[in-house]
């Protein structure tokens, strides 16, 4: 969506987050600084009016209502994210040639001569995850080695752009189409046997008081939590900032974690989730025609899209990029990330990232 610039102030500002109350101090911008005016964390997604226009229509990403729950009980978490989304910025304004984010050399494969000086830019090289699965499951087996083998070849599919159908991208839009160069594996496999049907999404699933598995080493893995979430959610995610470690990692419903059946059958929730976990927005903002995702190659929306939209499919004045995995089309009907999405993931990865012991 819209790019960001480095500004020159002549004196600090003071200026406030769309948060209630929420201040933002003289020292978080100083002269020669990061825009960081149009940041914001909290989002209409769990209005009555969203809920009651998506209910049963959409893919069911409970990943922004978590987060405004989250926001309301930690008041420090806007700070944390504030400050990893400073770092995200300024790790992409280091990117050259063009020092913008989305701009680089076009491959979208992090091989870029990321010279910027004391920020070299976003990680350039390629990056492997590990990743350890908890499964939760009505009896033992329910989720199939072969379900779990096929999330995985999915993500690392999605993650190297090598999704088959990432062919029919239009015109538009195959120059931004990124390899994100990043693989998943190797894998730990925990299971445990509940006789929960329902786990929600209050991260009890991920405490063994209550019943759950406790996340293993986040620092250096990607833990998924695979159970039965209920009320249609698909899944949900803990964006990187977030200082609840016992908590950090994705959350997919059994019944669309890796190859099943339906239109959320093919494994794409764990890719959408995912991208959340590495700092990505959905594609639209969670808002109308000027709320961003803070990507500077996805066009402006002020709505998801379900189904299998057809091209072109246009709000705010621009073809809607509906088969970006962070929309909430069906499954086969999404197969891109762009360049600008990929510098954001990477630049957890830099020096002073989030994730940047994924790499280390």
């Amino acid at each position: 969506m819209k790019k960001w610039s480095i500004i020159v102030l002549a004196v600090p500002l003071l200026f406030f987050s769309c948060e209630e109350n929420e201040d933002v101090t003289m020292d978080q911008q100083s002269a020669t600084e990061i825009d960081m005016s149009d940041f914001y964390v909290y989002t209409d997604m769990d209005t009555e009016l969203f809920n009651k226009e998506n209910s049963g229509k959409k893919k069911n990403c409970q990943s922004m209502v978590v987060l405004n729950r989250k926001l309301k009980e930690n008041p420090g978490l806007y700070q944390k994210m504030y400050n990893v989304e400073k770092h995200t910025r300024k790790t992409i304004a280091a990117k050259k040639p063009t020092g913008t984010p989305g701009g680089g050399n076009g491959n979208g494969n992090g091989s870029g001569d990321g010279d910027g000086g004391n920020d070299p830019g976003p990680y350039t090289g390629a990056v492997s995850i590990p990743v350890v699965i908890n499964i939760l499951e009505d009896f033992s087996g329910q989720v199939t080695l072969a379900q779990i083998s096929s999330q995985i070849d999915i993500l690392n599919e999605d993650f190297n752009n090598k999704n088959p159908n990432t062919s029919s991208v239009p015109a538009e839009f195959a120059d931004r189409v990124a390899n994100c160069n990043i693989s998943f594996g190797p894998i730990t496999i925990n299971r445990k046997i509940s006789t929960k049907s329902s786990w929600g999404t209050n991260d009890s699933m991920k405490d063994p008081n209550q019943g759950g598995i406790a996340v293993t080493d986040p620092s250096s893995n990607l833990n998924i939590w695979v159970c039965n979430i209920g009320g249609g959610i698909l899944g949900y995610a803990q964006f990187p900032g977030d200082p609840d470690v016992a908590g950090d990692g994705i959350v997919i419903g059994i019944d669309y974690f890796g190859e099943t059946s339906g239109p959320y059958g093919d494994g794409r929730t764990a890719t959408h989730e995912v991208g959340h976990w590495l700092n990505l927005r959905h594609i639209w903002g969670d808002g109308r025609c000027k709320q961003d995702d803070f990507v500077a190659d996805t066009p402006s929306s002020d709505r998801s899209n379900g189904g299998c939209p057809s091209y072109p499919t246009v709000h705010c004045r621009t073809t809607d990029m509906t088969m970006n995995y962070m929309d909430y089309v069906y499954d086969d009907c999404m197969y891109m990330f762009t360049n600008g999405q990929n510098d954001r993931m990477r630049a957890l990865f830099a020096d002073g990232g989030e994730r940047v012991g994924l790499v280390n």
